[in-house]
């Protein structure tokens, strides 16, 4: 599906939730703090290309369904014009497991307002989800993890560091943190 069927004719915006809140790696138009409403963030995603390797993949953060829950994240706005060059090289970065979605995201701060977004999400049916995990075995998977991206210890600090900059307190990522500097 083209980007013009996704999201009409304005310049379209990209939810980024993980790597993307510290790794911005494309350019942009504008920046803001956005929330994406009816979703948790889980560590529930192998990570076999980027934070660990085919033989011991690390973990990474994907957004799962949670009525009651809504995430913050930061909201990219790209040029029309370098729209498709951009998703595709997000669409390379985020190949294992992630497909894109369209959500409306609401921004947090002034001017507030909605729109509509593509975000990755790693849903339930592809082969590197690793659903209710619990943060202590995710805490253990992480801290022995490296791959091409860099250690995956790495890639949890630099998210936790992100969301406190934004402003969001997200329980899993920082339960995971906290567990990285304890005894093994």
């Amino acid at each position: 599906m083209t980007i013009d069927l996704l999201l009409g004719p304005d310049d379209p915006w990209v939810f980024g939730y993980g790597s993307l809140l510290f790794r911005a790696e494309f350019p942009f138009v504008e920046r803001r703090v956005a929330r994406v409403r009816g979703f948790s963030r889980r560590f529930w995603q192998s990570s076999p290309d980027h934070r660990g390797t085919p033989e011991a993949p690390g973990r990474v953060v994907t957004l799962i369904e949670s009525q009651a829950s809504s995430v913050i994240g930061v909201a990219y706005r790209i040029a029309r014009e370098r729209s498709y060059a951009v998703l595709g090289e997000l669409d390379e970065r985020e190949r294992a497991g992630y497909e894109r979605a369209v959500v409306e995201i609401e921004f947090t701060e002034p001017p507030f307002g909605s729109a509509r977004a593509l975000l990755y999400q790693a849903r339930a049916e592809n082969p590197g989800f690793v659903a209710n995990a619990d943060e202590q075995s995710i805490a253990e998977v992480v801290r022995s993890a490296h791959g091409p991206s860099g250690d995956n210890a790495s890639y949890v600090r630099r998210l936790a560091q992100a969301l406190r900059e934004i402003g969001e307190d997200d329980p899993h990522v920082f339960a995971i943190e906290r567990l990285l500097d304890e005894p093994g």
